[in-house]
């Protein structure tokens, strides 16, 4: 049987690629896979999440590509299902989904040397972090997680980020249903919404817009009766390997 050779164009799945044991099987990512940094260093970049060098990665010859609906365009897609084999989807939109994706990952490559084991493992472990993280009391507190400036962007509820946060009883706001892809997912605020006043806490991102202390003041006007803090955005925003690790970290910060 030929050996895979695979293309990462989202960078959760790179490094959840790279946790089964198929490191060595990688032969593209986008310049955002950056984790592990020792595993991806050498593996070439085909360009970037939404602008995909197509040409570069159709001569690396993957016989896999992993795309994402939320991070890749569907443009993208079409264009991979006429050179590659086997274009392989994602969407996880709730902690849980991380479960069907090991399993999507697992059924892919069954047949590469631990892969079937690597994949029960992150399930067991994104297990015991989900039941550890739902055993704490969840105070039931409105909150903004902020992922931009000029404009103000935030996550509707529908988002993974979203539904993470909720396993700490943090209801984001705005009120919003983003649907399955597009821009709704990621609401754009005029500043002067009525619920700003009634939001606790305001996380403001690591990513992708790298927010830091010097933001915090036009957060604290934005909300000012609220808690603001910085958050790690990759272990809130990036699912399945991280997504264990994500829940462990939301538990630390709620606390």
């Amino acid at each position: 049987m030929t050996a895979p050779r695979i293309a990462s164009l989202v960078p959760s799945a790179t490094e959840t690629l790279v946790a089964l044991g198929l490191g060595h099987r990688l032969v593209a990512r986008t310049g955002f896979c950056i984790h592990p940094a020792e595993v991806v260093a050498d593996v070439p970049k085909v360009g970037g999440t939404k602008d995909v060098n197509l040409a570069k990665l159709k001569k690396l010859m993957p016989t896999h590509v992993v795309v994402n609906v939320d991070e890749n365009r569907l443009e993208t897609f079409e264009a991979l299902r006429q050179f590659v084999p086997q274009v392989i989807v994602t969407h996880p939109r709730r902690p849980e989904d991380n479960l069907m994706l090991f399993e999507q990952l697992r059924a892919a490559f069954a047949d590469e040397a631990g892969v079937n084991e690597r994949a029960a493992s992150l399930s067991a472990e994104f297990r015991a972090a989900l039941a550890g993280c739902r055993a704490v009391p969840r105070p039931d507190e409105n909150v903004l997680y902020l992922i931009w400036r000029e404009p103000w962007m935030t996550v509707a509820r529908d988002t993974y980020i979203s539904t993470l946060l909720a396993e700490a009883g943090w209801r984001t706001w705005p009120n919003a249903l983003g649907g399955e892809h597009g821009a709704g997912r990621y609401p754009v605020l005029q500043g002067d919404e009525a619920w700003l006043r009634r939001i606790d806490r305001v996380l403001l991102s690591s990513e992708p817009y790298r927010f830091d202390a010097t933001h915090m003041a036009q957060a604290q006007a934005l909300c000012p009766q609220a808690r603001v803090q910085l958050v790690d955005g990759e272990l809130l925003s990036w699912w399945g390997a991280r997504g264990a690790a994500g829940l462990d970290y939301l538990r630390r910060l709620r606390s």
